[in-house]
């Protein structure tokens, strides 16, 4: 019994997340088709600021990561 219920969790737990994740798109898509019309142009721009962003965090997490793990004393090379 108890080897089934992480099983049961997880498929639970991805059936939870995939249908919320399909009304939020839903409602989304639904929400920008009622006749607010954003410039393609302001939305690209605003994608690429939020991707750049995004790229730039997750660098320094990377360069953080290391540097702690180097105070501590890992071994970190490949």
């Amino acid at each position: 019994m108890m080897d089934w219920i992480p099983v049961v969790f997880v498929i639970f737990k991805i059936l939870v997340f995939g249908t919320v994740m399909f009304l939020a798109i839903k409602w989304h898509y639904d929400q920008g088709k009622k006749g607010r019309q954003i410039e393609r142009r302001a939305v690209l721009r605003a994608a690429g600021k939020a991707t750049a962003i995004f790229v730039l965090m997750l660098l320094l997490l990377l360069f953080v990561t290391f540097f702690v793990g180097r105070r501590l004393g890992l071994d970190l090379t490949l």
